[in-house]
Protein backbone atom coordinates (compact mmCIF):
# COMPACT_ATOMS: atom_id res chain seq x y z
CA UNK A 1 0.00 0.00 0.00
CA UNK A 2 1.50 3.30 -1.10
CA UNK A 3 1.22 6.19 1.31
CA UNK A 4 0.43 9.60 -0.11
CA UNK A 5 2.76 12.31 1.13
CA UNK A 6 2.76 16.01 0.39
CA UNK A 7 5.08 18.88 1.14
CA UNK A 8 4.90 19.99 4.76
CA UNK A 9 3.87 16.60 6.15
CA UNK A 10 5.64 15.57 9.32
CA UNK A 11 6.88 11.98 9.17
CA UNK A 12 8.71 9.60 11.49
CA UNK A 13 11.77 7.80 10.18
CA UNK A 14 11.44 4.01 10.55
CA UNK A 15 14.83 2.92 9.22
CA UNK A 16 18.44 4.01 9.16
CA UNK A 17 20.61 5.86 11.63
CA UNK A 18 17.96 8.57 11.91
CA UNK A 19 15.17 6.17 12.89
CA UNK A 20 12.84 7.49 15.56
CA UNK A 21 13.31 11.13 14.51
CA UNK A 22 10.67 13.43 13.04
CA UNK A 23 11.21 15.16 9.70
CA UNK A 24 9.32 17.49 7.38
CA UNK A 25 8.70 16.36 3.80
CA UNK A 26 10.10 19.01 1.46
CA UNK A 27 9.62 17.12 -1.84
CA UNK A 28 8.05 13.94 -3.20
CA UNK A 29 9.50 12.06 -6.17
CA UNK A 30 7.92 8.74 -7.07
CA UNK A 31 8.85 6.19 -4.41
CA UNK A 32 11.10 8.68 -2.62
CA UNK A 33 10.52 11.59 -0.27
CA UNK A 34 13.04 14.27 0.54
CA UNK A 35 13.03 15.08 4.24
CA UNK A 36 14.69 17.69 6.45
CA UNK A 37 14.68 18.48 10.14
CA UNK A 38 16.83 21.60 10.16
CA UNK A 39 19.38 19.89 12.39
CA UNK A 40 20.67 16.51 11.18
CA UNK A 41 19.48 17.12 7.61
CA UNK A 42 19.43 20.79 6.66
CA UNK A 43 17.19 22.35 4.00
CA UNK A 44 20.21 22.82 1.68
CA UNK A 45 20.83 19.05 1.57
CA UNK A 46 17.61 17.08 2.21
CA UNK A 47 17.72 13.34 2.88
CA UNK A 48 16.36 11.16 0.08
CA UNK A 49 14.44 8.31 1.69
CA UNK A 50 12.19 5.59 0.33
CA UNK A 51 8.54 6.03 1.25
CA UNK A 52 8.48 2.60 2.91
CA UNK A 53 11.11 3.82 5.39
CA UNK A 54 9.00 6.68 6.78
CA UNK A 55 5.80 6.56 8.79
CA UNK A 56 3.15 9.23 8.23
CA UNK A 57 1.87 11.18 11.24
CA UNK A 58 -1.16 13.37 11.74
CA UNK A 59 1.08 16.42 11.68
CA UNK A 60 1.48 18.92 8.89
CA UNK A 61 3.17 22.28 8.90
CA UNK A 62 0.89 24.48 6.81
CA UNK A 63 3.36 27.37 7.09
CA UNK A 64 6.27 25.35 5.70
CA UNK A 65 4.04 23.78 3.03
CA UNK A 66 2.88 27.20 1.86
CA UNK A 67 6.45 28.48 1.62
CA UNK A 68 7.54 25.37 -0.30
CA UNK A 69 4.65 25.71 -2.76
CA UNK A 70 5.49 29.39 -3.29
CA UNK A 71 9.12 28.33 -3.76
CA UNK A 72 10.13 30.73 -1.01
CA UNK A 73 13.20 30.08 1.11
CA UNK A 74 12.45 27.85 4.10
CA UNK A 75 14.93 28.18 6.92
CA UNK A 76 16.29 25.44 9.15
CA UNK A 77 14.89 27.33 12.14
CA UNK A 78 11.38 27.14 10.67
CA UNK A 79 11.75 23.40 10.18
CA UNK A 80 12.96 22.88 13.75
CA UNK A 81 10.10 25.02 15.06
CA UNK A 82 7.49 23.06 13.07
CA UNK A 83 8.82 19.74 14.39
CA UNK A 84 9.05 20.95 18.00
CA UNK A 85 5.47 22.32 17.87
CA UNK A 86 4.29 18.95 16.53
CA UNK A 87 6.15 17.09 19.28
CA UNK A 88 4.63 19.38 21.95
CA UNK A 89 1.12 18.80 20.59
CA UNK A 90 1.70 15.04 20.44
CA UNK A 91 2.91 15.07 24.04
CA UNK A 92 -0.14 17.06 25.18
CA UNK A 93 -2.47 14.66 23.34
CA UNK A 94 -0.72 11.68 24.92
CA UNK A 95 -1.07 13.12 28.44
CA UNK A 96 -4.81 13.82 28.09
Amino acid sequence: MEEKFSMGDIVLSKAGRDSGRYFVVVAVDGIFVYICDGDLHKIDKPKKKKIKHVKPTEGKSEYVAAKLVEESKVTNTELRRAISEFEEQALLMKNE
